[in-house]
């Protein structure tokens, strides 16, 4: 580095203006952290993004995934055990998710949810204020100078501490950069930014609190990028004089990669792992991507007919209980979306029936926790892991030895006997619309036709669109799936909206670029990876 070369991590000029107190965030002391992070693991970071790659076209060309003959010496050692839990992570019977905006804030500690998932991935968009603000937030949370009153007059303060949720947080995944913020001239990675910021500042504040820094560990593809993540925090925690594995890491298998080395993923965080997460968007997202040349055997029906009872996600979930118990890990489990109608009981009358049973059928299985949208459904989670686990903190000694999972299981896609049809086609025209134009106004969870949704939905949308497109789907009708007649559904939809919200309403909104943004990503020849990558370049700060 030159003597003219900046030792910390600048903010580079004319991306975005100034955020309310982020001089309290941004300290020299912040930005030097970041800078050592980054000249550390930005380097192999992009060695393990160009390993996707090489593994997405091996899958290509062969067909298939196996479990890794390389690391079976890991799956078959009986002995090794991840760390037990903190007292505060022991107990994870309910979990709630959503951006780090004040008011969820506020809102998801004061749920009675265990755990709040503090997001800054999915749920959240990446501007310049939610990344900054998140982080004030969070740090006024834990000083407790944290309230909120809405345009309506109604505010929202913390209930007392005891009661209060414990934060994990969710940091962006490897793939994301942050154009805001630079090292030696390089864009930081947008995961290393969220960690290193919410760490420095929190991670001694935390440990004064009898907790520690908890973070969700999104999109990993593989035990190395989990062991990268480990090189991190071993890092992190010798930099700033705690105690190694005060960190702890609970990670999301969301990819199909991943689904094949659970145990692999937990052996190299096994000094800070606490679990693992069962998602289902990201999940079948990462279905289609890898085997969006996989022909027939491949095609997923509407993503609505895709539930977690699906032969392949059973094999997936199974899998994951099993892998987590033997280690002594938590398992996770998905998400219920619903958002409560405050006009037909009738709606939710249905609606938490069906969360009642997907909750029911997660601890029957074995998991530990679950996942809720909205503070309305904590006590309907809560009481579907009450009948099961009692008083216990958790049923991590149910080892679940009667399951055997089979490579082949894993993407058994055809076992499910359902098809794609012309509404899904619509909804997934619908709701990626939707879901795109609030992302570009800088919002990431956003309630659609009553479910709480975030970008993984936009991403199994447009997925399923290039998929059904270029695998040739004749839906029930005889409609065959074309571009054509995806951009006369998008035309239609846009019209619709442009009914449905107003005139005002659609013209200050950004209808128009998601819109084109949906039938880019969704009937371009190329696929792209990431929805995210092309929007984040549209999204203004």
């Amino acid at each position: 580095m030159s003597a003219s070369t900046p030792s910390s991590a600048v903010v580079v000029p004319g991306t975005a203006g100034p955020v309310h107190r982020g001089e309290e965030v941004l300290t020299p002391e912040a930005l030097a952290f970041l800078a050592e992070l980054h000249r550390r693991f930005a380097p192999r970071r992009a060695e393990l993004l160009a390993l996707r790659q090489r593994r997405r076209a091996e899958i290509a060309r062969t067909g298939t995934l196996d479990f890794l003959p390389e690391t079976a010496h890991i799956r078959d050692d009986p002995q090794w055990r991840v760390a037990p839990a903190p007292a505060a992570l022991d107990d994870r019977r309910v979990e709630i998710t959503g951006p780090t905006d004040r008011k969820m804030t506020i809102n998801a500690l004061n749920s009675g949810a265990r755990i709040w998932l503090a997001d800054f991935e999915d749920a959240s968009a990446p501007t310049w204020e939610n990344v900054i603000g998140g982080q004030v937030n969070l740090i006024d949370a834990y000083e407790r100078r944290i309230d909120f009153t809405s345009p309506e007059g109604k505010s929202y303060a913390l209930g007392d501490a005891e009661s209060l949720a414990t934060v994990v947080v969710r940091p962006r995944g490897w793939h994301l950069d942050e154009r805001h913020l630079a090292v030696d001239g390089e864009q930081m990675p947008g995961a290393l930014v969220d960690f290193g910021l919410y760490f420095f500042h929190n991670a001694r504040r935390l440990i004064d609190l009898g907790k520690g820094p908890y973070f969700y560990l999104p999109k990993t593809e593989s035990h190395l990028e989990a062991r990268l993540w480990n090189e991190v925090f071993v890092f992190a925690q010798d930099h700033v004089g705690i105690p190694q594995g005060t960190v702890r890491a609970t990670v999301l298998i969301e990819t199909i990669t991943a689904a094949y080395e659970m145990e692999e993923i937990l052996y190299e965080l096994r000094d800070h792992a606490s679990g693992l997460n069962a998602g289902r968007w990201d999940y079948l997202f990462s279905i289609v991507k890898n085997f969006r040349d996989g022909g027939e055997r491949f095609v997923l029906p509407d993503r609505n007919a895709v539930t977690m009872t699906a032969p392949f996600m059973r094999a997936y979930t199974e899998l994951l209980v099993r892998s987590c118990h033997k280690r002594g890990a938590h398992a996770i489990g998905g998400m219920a979306a619903f958002i409560p109608s405050r006009r037909d009981p009738e709606v939710n009358k249905v609606a938490f029936e069906k969360v009642k049973a997907d909750k029911d059928r997660e601890a029957a299985d074995g998991f530990d926790g679950s996942w809720v949208a909205h503070p309305d459904l904590v006590p309907i989670a809560r009481a579907s892991f009450d009948a099961v686990l009692g008083d216990r903190p958790n049923q991590k000694d149910r080892l679940r030895e009667d399951v055997h999972v089979t490579a082949a299981e894993l993407i058994d896609v055809a076992s499910l006997d359902a098809r794609p049809t012309f509404e899904g086609l619509r909804n997934a025209v619908q709701v990626g619309i939707r879901y795109i134009e609030a992302w570009l106004r800088g919002m990431g969870a956003v309630a659609i036709f009553n479910l709480m949704e975030d970008a993984a939905t936009a991403e199994i949308s447009r997925s399923q669109i290039w998929q059904w497109i270029n695998a040739g789907v004749v839906f029930e009708g005889g409609e065959k799936a074309t571009p054509e007649l995806v951009r006369q559904v998008a035309a239609d939809e846009l019209v619709a909206i442009r009914t449905e919200v107003g005139e005002d309403a659609f013209a200050t909104g950004k209808w128009t670029e998601a819109y084109e943004l949906l039938l880019r990503t969704g009937l371009d020849t190329d696929y792209v990876d990431f929805l995210t990558l092309p929007a984040y370049r549209e999204l203004r700060d």
